[in-house]
Formats: C-alpha cells, structure tokens, sequence
C-alpha cells in the first residue's frame, strides 16, 4: 500500500477509549471512516459512516467490511473477563472480521493485539517479537489468538496485518509499570499509520510503546515499519515515584502483565 489515504477505513471498536481517541486522528487517512461499535456512535460527522454491529454476528460482520480498503480492528473485550465474555468478541468476532476480509478482498489489516500476549514474563526479562508467548489470562490468550489468526491468514491468503501489542495507551502513565509501557494517543496513531501505509509487512508484530527510557521490549523485527515515537514517559517519573512503591510480591512489580496476571479464576466467585 503506497498511497496516503484510504478510500474507506473501518476502525472497529470506535466507541471504547482509544476508539474515541481515533475516530478524531485517523480522519487524515481516509476518505470515509467508516466506525463500528457495539455500543452507539452517536451522530455521524462529515465523512464518517456510522455501523452498530456485534462482533460475534458473522453477517453482520461480513456486512461491516464490505467496501472497506483496510481496517483498524480495535473492536473487542478491552480487560480481563470470563472466558465466555472472551470468546464471543475477541476469538469469533477476529475469525469473523478475517474472513469477511478474505471474501471482500481487503488486503491490510491492523491488529489491536495486547502486551498481555506475553504478560507471564518477568520485569526482569528482555523481549523481541520472536520471544514466545506467555499469555496473562483469558484476555491475553485472546491476543495470541488474534496474531495466530492474523499469520494464518497471511500465508493462506495473502492478507497483511500489522499486529501492535499496545502497551498502556493512558492520556498519562500513572504508575511504575507504565513508565516502561506508556503509549501516548499521538504515538499510537503514528504506528497505526505506518501499519496501514508501510508496503510489504506480512505479518509483523510490534511492541506498542513510546520513546521510554527503561523499556522490557525491543523492536528490532519491525524496524521496516519506520515507527518513530515523539513522546517518553520521562517527563512523568518524579511524579509517580514519589508515589508509595507496591511490595516487592506485588504482580504490578513481578510481572509484565501487571495485575492482570491475579485475576480470576472467575467462576470461584459464583
């Protein structure tokens, strides 16, 4: 994809936090962007179309994407969840969203995948998009998934995706942890950006993360992307560590993952 703008950009997902952000700053890239959400949009602005639809529905799915040049699959469960709440978004609806794409010929694809993907390392180890992964939870497993998805449909049929494992894509980090995970909204668009318009990526994985100082992942398989971030959480750590520090058993300061790497198991709570 060598062009500048798409004719008809679906962002799914458009109505949670980072789709709100996003349905502002990927206008530049589209002719039509073309939002969908489970939840209501509210009203249509100037090239923007408007689409309820539930992920896990295959039609309307299939629907959605019809007539669509690319897609920013932000759509899904956004937390940790039981493992049905998962599957109906986030394991169907990325097998829904694929092969509406195989049958409607959509040829690039950004994947909304998760640092959770790999959220059982520890702070202490270094990663790359080689490393395997070590999925934190029902919500992280659905992130492996989606990449597994995403590598399939690429050698099968052609369609490339850019997988991004957003780190903490927060207004501001706020804690420790996203001193190392912070992915500011302008440097978030940036990567979607080159996700859609970098030529040949196959499928590439990419750690969603800013300019930090101390960071646990190297990008170093997706440089071809040409990813630059402007921002660093830097400015903000006097703040946060003049904050109490967690225990030292604390997943927030074990665990990549942070607190999701405890929650559950869900059905003991019934």
């Amino acid at each position: 994809m060598e062009e500048t703008r798409i004719g008809r950009l679906l962002l799914t997902g458009a109505a949670g936090g980072l789709g709100q952000v996003l349905r502002r700053t990927l206008k530049p890239m589209a002719e039509v962007l073309r939002l969908s959400d489970v939840h209501p949009l509210g009203d249509a602005q100037p090239h923007e179309e408007l689409q309820v639809c539930d992920l896990s529905d295959k039609q309307a799915v299939d629907a959605l994407v019809q007539g669509c040049g690319a897609v920013v699959h932000m759509g899904g469960v956004s937390v940790e969840r039981p493992f049905d709440e998962i599957l109906e978004a986030n394991i169907k609806g990325v097998f829904h969203l694929y092969e509406a794409a195989r049958r409607h010929q959509v040829r690039r694809i950004v994947f909304a995948s998760s640092n959770h993907a790999v959220g059982f390392y520890r702070q202490s180890d270094r990663l790359d998009a080689r490393s395997p992964t070590r999925p934190d939870g029902y919500y992280g497993l659905s992130k492996v998934y989606g990449e597994q998805m995403a590598s399939f449909y690429y050698d099968r049929y052609g369609i490339e995706t850019v997988s991004i494992r957003i780190g903490t894509s927060v207004a501001e980090p706020l804690d420790r942890r996203a001193l190392h995970t912070w992915l500011s909204f302008g440097d978030l668009t940036e990567l979607i950006r080159c996700g859609l318009f970098t030529p040949d990526v196959g499928h590439t994985v990419v750690f969603g993360m800013s300019d930090n100082k101390e960071v646990w992942w190297d990008n170093r398989y997706a440089a071809h992307l040409g990813f630059v971030p402007a921002d660093s959480s830097e400015p903000f750590r006097a703040r946060i560590e003049a904050q109490p520090a967690p225990a030292a058993d604390d997943p927030v300061r074990v665990y990549q993952g942070g607190v999701f790497t405890a929650r559950g198991p869900f059905e003991d709570a019934n």
